[in-house]
């Protein structure tokens, strides 16, 4: 008989912020949501933790299940906690990052995304959740420069 528990408790997520150099300066690569909440905004890979794999093998598969990226060296980067950062529920989420060095790697959407795109760390368009604010704390953790009022 498998064991529940008689009080609510949160999901656990996983999201994978991923940058490269272009002649521009650096880019994030962000998803087009298929799927509510934020059906049709853009957000940063990511999703549910399977009850069978760590936070590392988590975002490595929702990184290629969504965006086709298979083998980036990610890095942990911080757990966001904040209680109403997802409509649906009580969500926690740890986002890793990681720099792709080889640029001819080519990002496809699939499974829950519609849409990849890289953008600029300055021209963010409107995002999901809070994956503005863990964009801005991934460019201070990996220490590229932007422009003041970019992010």
């Amino acid at each position: 008989m498998p064991y529940t528990y008689e009080y609510p408790r949160p999901a656990v997520t996983v999201d994978a912020a991923v940058f490269r150099a272009s002649e521009s300066g650096y880019e994030v690569l962000l998803i087009r949501r298929g799927n509510e909440p934020f059906r049709g905004m853009w957000a940063l890979p990511g999703g549910f933790v399977n009850m069978d794999e760590t936070l590392e093998e988590a975002v490595a598969r929702e990184l290629k299940e969504e965006t086709s990226l298979d083998g980036v060296e990610m890095e942990q980067l911080h757990t966001f906690s904040a209680v109403n950062r997802d409509p649906r529920h009580r969500t926690i989420s740890t986002v890793f990052y990681g720099i792709l060095n080889n640029s001819s790697m080519e990002a496809e959407a699939g499974d829950d995304a519609s849409e990849t795109r890289w953008f600029h760390i300055g021209s963010l368009p409107p995002m999901a959740f809070d994956h503005n604010r863990v964009i801005g704390m991934a460019v201070k953790r990996i220490g590229k420069p932007v422009m003041p009022g970019e992010l």
